[in-house]
């Protein structure tokens, strides 16, 4: 017997009907126990789908109503204290408040899940924290599917990474140190899982595969002795993301009953645990991406180990399922217009059916599921060869590319006196980083124009009349620089790919981001190439309602890359120089158009970091090299803005400024200004133009809290050098607020600049 089994699976429901729950929830158009009888529903199919494809054991205590660590720091106790809440009586409204926030108390922290696009609740440890039991949340998800008559196997983060995730606040003190306190909880919490009659739990530790600490790797030693001794069922520990292979000696001494590595994103760690005595749990099936397997090969790797550890293999995907959509069957649309594509896909439950194939083969042999097998060959060799995929100009472009392609033709000292000399702007210009309020107006004319019920020509003059109404806000504000407002975009990533050739889309494949909030990432399929022009003519039709400057939006090409599905056939850092290369035929043609300010986001280069950082410098050189790939060419008086947000720059600044932007601007107000020292330390050469107000927030800050910020800013960047704007794009808010808050700020930079002038 082979054991199958899976780490994870998503929560929102085939066609995100949680998300819609807990918002019609939250409005107060259903009661809790609506929500509580949807969400019991939701978990059923989800472990009946398991169990439907032989699933040895179906994971539980996986659902959450909002995040996986929220609902671990309810049940180790280690809830914010300023809310005032009692973990061990927390309602579902109180749940939710420390996930949302309340009038009294802001949100808890989020960021992403490792190198994922998952974020996570982060846990706010404090020196006198004190850990408590709760573990009802997890009890009740077992008692449902044993109910069904189902095998189950708990999951939960283990203590090591719940850790290791949190930040410390308060006093100072390292968060450490509360090990001794947290691990007698977590007895606790893992026996009344195994009181239930539980054979396994699962325990998943993804933080070893990151550079941790030595203190922290040599404390999973004792850790793991005392739960091996006193939790009553068997412990199987979970890592993936990335290799452990640095750690083997360490885990094959550890006292757990097994372990489970990632086979997708580290391979080549197999040989490590060669020699692994107890239950080896082999990630096979890619639980980060949307490509069907190539079974016979994922076989030439199992059936060795099959030979070698009999029962003692079980076999699941890399990771938790929670990152992949839901169901290709539903995407009708793609098998209609894209079969080929759409044979070469598996979605969540197209891999567990891929498991099950597996399980089958190395039991029964091959013959049992020879159909299968020929049929996931022929979808491989499909892939391998079609001319959909591989476009021999693209890889001839990127190999010719001249030497010193993604270099700006003169230095930036030199650069910036062209620039300054046909913009005359004032000290401190002032700009918007890109969108405007994305009304019901706007939304509902594209979900027309998307139907066919709305014609090209009425939603262009739609899109039109928009744009107009925000240039003409703009000069009654006085702004300097203008944006068109990006009426026109649905969402910053889908609609550049929806405009490039070797992207595709789906239209319900949605995965979670945080909470309610789900996205659907374009696939990259095959090589990128721009047919024609995408933002040129918006651009061009905004610049002509106006004598003020205009500038030109792009998404760079590291943030469509990270925010996507991306084909697995070649590496990544060539997907994204294909990208950086078509958009430079973009900022070409918006330069002759006469726009010259341009700016190409690029929000997610920090997140893009390997987990480990000997690999961070490979990374940071291609990733900075597609970026100044797409504005190659470009003359010195063309300006080159970018926009990164919400992310810790301080270690890898002289990446950040070896993309040689002209002007970058950064999210600082939330952590006023803190961000700007480490630019000033580090002598950051180019110009500047950090957040002076927080747009999540519809909030309009006082005259004073931006007179703060910027005199904050003024005292470690050079007047000369200091550009003002909001901390990002204002899609989300609404016009009123959106109004009042610019003015506010433009206000604040005229006080300043009559003193500095």
């Amino acid at each position: 017997m082979t054991t199958f089994h899976v780490l994870g699976f998503p929560r929102v429901g085939a066609k995100r009907e949680l998300k819609f729950a807990q918002e019609r929830y939250w409005r107060g158009d259903i009661a809790e126990q609506d929500l509580l009888d949807i969400a019991k529903a939701l978990r059923e199919i989800n472990w009946k789908h398991q169990a439907a494809a032989n699933a040895d054991y179906v994971a539980v205590a996986d659902f959450t109503f909002y995040d996986h660590i929220l609902d671990l720091q309810v049940a180790t106790g280690a809830i914010p204290a300023r809310f005032g809440f009692d973990s061990q009586s927390l309602t579902l409204d109180q749940y939710f408040q420390l996930a949302r926030g309340n009038k009294d108390q802001f949100a808890i922290e989020m960021t992403k899940w490792f190198d994922t696009n998952y974020h996570y609740l982060v846990p706010e440890f404090h020196k006198n924290t004190e850990f408590k039991a709760n573990p009802a949340h997890y009890v009740q998800q077992i008692r449902e599917a044993k109910a069904l008559g189902l095998n189950v196997k708990p999951t939960i983060v283990g203590p090591l990474t719940f850790l290791h995730l949190g930040k410390e606040k308060g006093e100072a003190f390292n968060r450490f140190e509360l090990l001794n306190k947290l691990v007698p909880v977590y007895v606790e919490i893992l026996n009344a899982l195994a009181d239930e009659g539980v054979e396994w739990i699962q325990i998943d530790e993804p933080a070893l595969a990151v550079d941790l600490a030595p203190e922290w790797v040599e404390a999973y030693k004792a850790v793991y002795a005392t739960l091996s001794e006193k939790v009553n069922a068997k412990l199987l520990f979970a890592t993936y993301f990335g290799s452990v292979a640095q750690h083997a000696e360490l885990l094959k001494a550890l006292p757990v009953d097994g372990l489970h590595i990632d086979l997708v994103r580290a391979p080549e760690q197999l040989a490590a645990f060669a020699d692994y005595d107890k239950v080896l749990s082999a990630g096979v099936i890619d639980g980060r991406n949307v490509w069907r397997a190539n079974l016979n090969q994922v076989l030439d790797v199992l059936e060795p180990l099959k030979a070698k550890l009999d029962e003692r293999l079980w076999i699941a995907p890399s990771c938790s399922l929670l990152h992949t959509p839901y169901d290709l069957s539903v995407e009708v649309q793609l098998k209609e217009n894209k079969p080929e594509l759409y044979n070469w896909l598996a979605f969540t439950l197209q891999k567990v059916q891929e498991l099950s194939v597996i399980k089958t083969a190395l039991e029964q042999g091959h013959a049992a599921v020879q159909a299968e097998l020929d049929a996931s060959q022929a979808a491989a060799d499909s892939r391998a060869n079609s001319k959909e995929i591989h476009r021999p100009e693209v890889a001839a472009r990127l190999a010719n590319l001249p030497e010193g392609a993604d270099q700006r033709k003169s230095p930036f000292a030199e650069r910036i006196a062209k620039q300054n000399a046909w913009l005359n702007l004032p000290l401190l210009p002032t700009t918007n980083i890109g969108s405007f309020p994305q009304t019901s107006e706007i939304r509902q004319a594209r979900a027309q124009f998307k139907k066919g019920t709305l014609s090209l020509e009425d939603y262009e003059a739609a899109m039109k009349k928009e744009i107009e109404l925000v240039v003409r806000e703009q000069e009654k504000l006085d702004l300097d620089v203008l944006v068109h407002g990006e009426a026109e975009r649905n969402d910053m990533v889908e609609y550049f790919g929806e405009l490039l050739d070797g992207f595709a889309f789906t239209k319900f494949g949605w995965v979670q981001s945080y909470g309610s909030r789900c996205v659907k990432p374009p696939i990259i399929y095959g090589d990128v190439v721009r047919p024609e022009p995408m933002t040129v003519r918006w651009s061009q039709y905004a610049q002509s309602l106006t004598n003020k400057v205009m500038k030109g939006m792009l998404t760079g090409p590291v943030t469509i890359l990270q925010w996507s599905f991306v084909r697995n056939d070649i590496p990544r850092a060539t997907v994204c120089k294909q990208i950086g290369v078509a958009l430079s035929d973009e900022v070409l043609d918006l330069e002759k158009a006469g726009i010259k300010v341009i700016q190409i986001d690029e929000p997610a280069i920090r997140e893009g970091l390997p987990l480990k950082r000997a690999d961070w410098d490979a990374y940071l050189q291609w990733a900075g090299e597609a970026f100044r790939l797409s504005s190659m060419g470009v003359q010195d008086d063309t300006q080159i803005h970018t926009h990164m947000c919400y992310s810790e720059f301080n270690d890898i600044l002289p990446a950040i400024a070896a993309l040689d932007a002209d002007v970058i601007t950064i999210e600082t107000s939330r952590s006023d200004m803190e961000l700007l020292n480490a630019f000033a330390d580090f002598k950051y050469p180019n110009d500047i133009g950090p957040g002076v107000y927080d747009i999540h927030s519809p909030r309009v800050p006082k005259p004073e809290e931006i007179e703060h910020l910027l005199r904050k800013a003024l005292k470690v960047v050079p007047k000369e050098r200091l550009w003002v704007n909001p901390d990002c794009g204002l899609k989300t808010r609404g016009w009123t607020e959106t109004l009042q808050q610019l003015q506010v700020m433009v206000d604040v930079t005229k006080k300043l600049r009559a003193e500095l002038a």
